[in-house]
């Protein structure tokens, strides 16, 4: 695309979001921009983690949660970490969590509570890599950073006709999108190459018609953007088992474990638990009548597939647990568990009888989704 081209494009993009641009509650819309409403950083950052690997739909009740509890950096960094922890339950990624937690305690700590405002200083951040770096310097501080997720790939690859599959593309995309940003506005810029994606380059059946880069596309003019990018097929996914116990002592409490603060879940409370393998060992937290229940729990991590048989026992009040210690009935809310362990809690809060279906209630999720 030649440069006058490229100017065009830029123009064409840059109108079209004016006029269309999501509202989305973390925004400065364009009109209230232009007026000089500037972002702020700490909603920019809070978004851009929360959206890592979870949908608008998705973040947008959640955010407005996260901002009515912690609405700053400063309060953010004063609040316990089970409380933020909890809340982030159903976000997954809770490594993202502990992440978070830590980046805004460096920024209350070290920086006297404000944002650094160029890339090389905010990955220099806990948790911040170069995608939130860029993206946190170009929308909040309208830096000239070029911001690549998949949705801007996948523009990138109909725009050009990039017919090399991802992941071996991603190189050549990103530096086409380079190309593209602007030296005035790149905040809005990479904001509309969002949307354009989100809404209009979608995956499947992209509304060329009405796309402000119609007339720029070299995918769609050969005929194939719907086709692009194209992928190297994926590896299919190993399946994982594993075992999960769940005891409740005499007086209602339930035993409860917070799981090591490395690896998947970590820092997170659940139930105790075996490792996760093809052949995993019986590996019960206190000697007790346990007593394994029908069906299994199923959960998807990013890497793996994992089906968790689920074991029960009701043990009196001197049991003594080699993990874990037991937590009071009045104390024990599902809704602060992961995903996961909400899961291994659906199943097993019926087998307990009456008290059993009285804490399930509600926000326990089905023990089958994935």
């Amino acid at each position: 695309m030649r440069d006058v081209k490229r100017q065009d494009a830029r123009a064409a993009l840059l109108g079209w979001y004016d006029a269309h641009a999501r509202d989305l509650p973390w925004r400065v819309a364009p009109a209230a921009r232009s007026a000089g409403v500037r972002p702020d950083p700490y909603a920019v950052w809070l978004s851009e983690v929360m959206l890592q690997q979870t949908t608008v739909s998705a973040v947008r009740e959640r955010f407005g949660r996260f901002m009515a509890r912690w609405p700053d950096v400063a309060t953010l960094a004063a609040a316990a970490d089970a409380e933020v922890m909890a809340e982030w339950a159903g976000l997954g990624y809770y490594a993202r969590a502990r992440n978070l937690l830590k980046c805004a305690r460096t920024i209350a700590d070290e920086l006297g509570g404000s944002f650094p405002q160029t890339r090389a200083e905010l990955l220099v951040l806990p948790g911040i890599g170069a995608y939130t770096a860029a993206a946190i310097a170009a929308i909040a501080f309208d830096r000239p950073e070029t911001v690549v997720d998949g949705n801007v790939e996948r523009v990138m690859a109909r725009l050009f006709d990039i017919e090399t599959p991802l992941p071996a593309a991603k190189r050549k995309l990103a530096a086409l999108a380079d190309g593209l940003t602007p030296l005035e506005r790149p905040g809005d810029h990479a904001q509309a190459m969002m949307d354009l994606g989100a809404t209009i380059c979608t995956p499947a059946r992209p509304a060329c018609g009405i796309c402000p880069l119609a007339s720029f596309c070299a995918g769609r003019a050969a005929g194939r953007a719907a086709e692009l990018p194209r992928r190297t097929p994926k590896l299919t996914k190993p399946v994982r088992h594993g075992i999960a116990y769940v005891a409740r002592r005499s007086d209602g409490a339930l035993l409860l474990e917070t799981r090591p603060p490395r690896g998947l879940l970590g820092g997170m409370l659940g139930w105790p638990g075996s490792g996760w393998s093809d052949a995993p060992e019986a590996k019960p937290p206190l000697d007790a009548d346990w007593r394994r229940l029908p069906g299994e729990v199923r959960h998807t991590f990013t890497h793996f597939h994992l089906r968790l048989g689920v074991e029960i026992a009701k043990v009196r009040l001197s049991a003594a647990p080699e993990r874990g210690a037991f937590r009071p009935a009045a104390e024990f809310d599902p809704a602060a568990l992961p995903t996961l362990m909400r899961k291994v809690w659906s199943l097993a809060a019926p087998a307990f009888g009456r008290a059993g279906r009285r804490a399930q209630a509600a926000r326990s999720l089905p023990p089958n989704r994935p």
